[in-house]
């Protein structure tokens, strides 16, 4: 019997990994025999990084950047250069642009979307282009930036001038000044690399459902502040359409990240996907479904929400293209929850043994310890029911 398991974290408790490992040892309690197959699972946000290097084997990246105010930061990234997931024998780097301009590094009183930049995104990128990565998956939710990209870009090597031919300053407030576009400090190489944006909003650059007005206020805007930027957002896009006709600000996704999203496709032809289906292309399960007779899913917490599209419900749909079962496990299961049947889960199983505390529920050990046994309880029913058949 061929199971395979895809599992999200169960965040603050269990990586995908270690979630994967419980539940393979719930398996082999009941079928020793059984060919187990964990295969990691992310979303694209936080996470993603740690999950694909701990479980593809790549190396874990550290890099001194600008964070959105421009003070010195930390940011993590990823390289993976198997040529299983590299078929061209290309180094593949694997991004959370939360890491150098993410919203949790600007506490709240000085979020400002006038002064936050993406520089550090770009600075990111630099670093393992030079170390030789020329494909990207890069994660953009989750920023304090509404800047349309033009920090990253900068970082990269594009010039973004004023009237007077100076250079603009690299944050939101300096759309309102743009008035020219160059190209000729970005590395040659760097704009034929591939860059594949996990990307799960729809939102357009600029209008009433755009980047400013839709997501500028958790950045620290107000109405009268993001009005004006996304007047600034809409001259910054025909000014791009001039360096490249084909950019489209209505596309949908334009508008993610302060956008982040219009630049990626505009100046690095970035290709925005679901943050799901990326991870799911990127690890080849479907490819390693094949021949499975039960597939096992799950994240911390399923509630409807879930059904919207979330990790498990991409593995789930996967697996339907199959014909395969799927059962999933999660820490806590909401009423909502039930919309994940409809979605592709057959069945679902929250792992809390008792009443408990937050903190006891997601101790470590505990996590496994409630995981591996709720499993093998489920895979016992399961193979009752795979022998009557």
């Amino acid at each position: 019997m061929k199971i395979l398991i895809a599992i999200d974290s169960f965040k603050g408790s269990l990586s995908s990994k270690e979630a994967g490992e419980a539940i393979k040892s719930g398996i082999l309690r009941v079928i020793p025999d059984a060919e187990v197959l964990i295969s990691p699972l992310a979303d694209g946000g936080e996470g993603t990084v740690e999950t694909l290097v701990e479980a593809l084997g790549g190396s874990l990246e550290t890099v001194r950047v600008k964070g959105p105010l421009f003070q010195e930061a930390e940011a993590h990234y990823g390289i993976l250069s198997d040529s299983q997931y590299s078929p061209k024998d290309e180094k593949l780097a694997v991004m959370e642009m939360s890491q150098a301009s993410g919203i949790t590094l600007v506490s709240p009183e000085e979020r400002n979307p006038l002064k936050t930049g993406s520089y550090g995104v770009g600075e990111m990128i630099l670093d393992a282009y030079h170390k030789g990565c020329r494909r990207f998956l890069i994660g953009i939710g989750g920023s304090a930036t509404n800047d349309g990209g033009i920090g990253m870009l900068s970082a990269l090597g594009f010039r973004f001038s004023k009237e007077n031919g100076e250079e603009i300053s690299p944050i939101g407030e300096g759309l309102k000044d743009l008035a020219g576009i160059e190209n000729a400090s970005v590395p040659e190489g760097l704009l034929q690399c591939s860059f594949q944006i996990a990307c799960d909003v729809e939102n357009p650059l600029y209008g009433e459902n755009g980047a400013s007005l839709i997501y500028g206020f958790q950045k620290g805007g107000n109405k009268e502040l993001l009005s004006q930027m996304d007047l600034w957002m809409k001259h910054y896009s025909e000014l791009v359409k001039e360096y490249n006709p084909a950019a489209n600000p209505e596309a949908p996704g334009s508008g993610a990240a302060g956008g982040l999203g219009f630049a990626f496709r505009s100046f690095l032809q970035g290709e925005l996907k679901s943050g799901v289906s990326l991870i799911l292309e990127e690890t080849k399960l479907s490819k390693k479904m094949q021949g499975a007779d039960l597939v096992i899913t799950g994240e911390g917490r399923l509630d409807e929400q879930s059904a919207m599209g979330k990790a498990p419900i991409g593995v789930a749909k996967l697996a339907k293209t199959q014909g395969i079962p799927v059962i999933a496990f999660a820490g806590t299961v909401t009423e909502g929850a039930k919309a994940c049947n409809q979605a592709g889960i057959d069945a679902y199983f929250p792992i809390l043994r008792e009443i408990t505390t937050l903190e006891d529920a997601m101790n470590k050990e505990t996590a496994k310890q409630n995981l591996a046994d709720t499993v093998e309880q489920a895979i016992r029913l399961y193979r009752l029911q795979h022998k009557k058949q």
